[in-house]
């Protein structure tokens, strides 16, 4: 697969193996999209169940905890006090798991457990993912059609961003996907406003110091089949409008910024405004602790 550039910013052999086969594998298909935006449509037939991810035991405390009734804590005085019951029985004992199965009432009212769900998205120009925001174009309102479950984004996205944006209403996996040990890994698609140096992909990969600390990233290079300003970049850290940043730090200024990959998930086969649910596999690796294996079964 050939570059195309100039003459000073030809790259070996070696490099043309780069970023941009990455970027074409993950689904980040063409620079500019062609198809038109289509409003909440689902990448799934008409009348397919939506796909759950029911524990199969879960602690009693975090059930309640995950129907809204109260925190973990505060649910284990609930059951201590008595007024829980499994099945028709009083439960006190803390630790205790339910079975998608048990009938739970608390204080005398039958409580359903919320079924988890995880949405991907891939996000338009234009949409906030601002919950407090009064725009009508938030990216909430493009996977209302996705589930009856209120869905949360698990990580913010500029307005003019787009690209891939999961959503969910599983508390757990909230807070691992955005905690800094688990560092799940991003890959993005850069438009600058001028030609990239070459030499600068090294200023990226060794790390550029910005006001809140050194962040360098994973893995830089040219888009292949892109123009001299495009550029592929991997990259863990979560701070906030980093790549922005990162660029702005070296001379440059990103124009456009497009998520192509989210901890090994791919848009592939999802046009812009489109919406799909996980699959239990996809899950299933999210739940893992080693982002590198997600990784792997994402490109094969």
């Amino acid at each position: 697969m050939s570059f195309k550039g100039n003459k000073n910013n030809k790259r070996s052999r070696s490099q043309k193996k780069a970023f941009g086969s990455d970027l074409k594998k993950s689904g980040a298909v063409k620079s500019r999209d062609k198809g038109k935006y289509i409003d909440f449509k689902e990448k799934k037939k008409k009348g397919d169940p939506l796909p759950s991810f029911r524990e199969d035991a879960i602690r009693l405390n975090k059930f309640l905890s995950n129907a809204g009734i109260c925190s973990r804590r505060e649910a284990d005085v609930l059951i201590q006090t008595g007024v829980v019951k499994i099945n028709g029985e009083v439960i006190t004992e803390l630790g205790y798991k339910i079975k998608p199965t048990d009938k739970v009432q608390y204080d005398g009212e039958t409580i359903k457990g919320q079924t988890k769900r995880y949405v991907l998205l891939n996000k338009p120009k234009g949409f906030t993912t601002n919950i407090d925001s009064n725009s009508k174009k938030t990216a909430f309102s493009l996977v209302k059609k996705a589930c009856k479950e209120q869905l949360y984004p698990v990580v913010k996205m500029d307005i003019e961003m787009t690209g891939l944006l999961l959503f969910t209403n599983d508390g757990d996996m909230y807070k691992k996907l955005n905690h800094p040990k688990y560092k799940a890994k991003k890959i993005y698609h850069v438009e600058l406003n001028k030609s990239f140096a070459k030499e600068d992909l090294q200023k990226l990969k060794t790390g550029i110091s910005l006001d809140d600390g050194k962040t360098k990233c994973i893995a830089a290079d040219f888009v292949d089949d892109g123009s001299e300003r495009e550029i592929g970049i991997e990259i863990k850290s979560g701070k906030s409008q980093i790549i922005y940043r990162m660029f702005e730090a070296i001379g440059y200024k990103v124009v456009k910024l497009d998520c192509v990959s989210f901890a090994g998930l791919t848009k592939k086969d999802m046009p812009r405004g489109y919406f799909r649910h996980l699959t239990e596999r996809e899950v299933g690796f999210l739940k893992m602790t080693k982002w590198k294996l997600y990784t792997f079964f994402c490109w094969s």
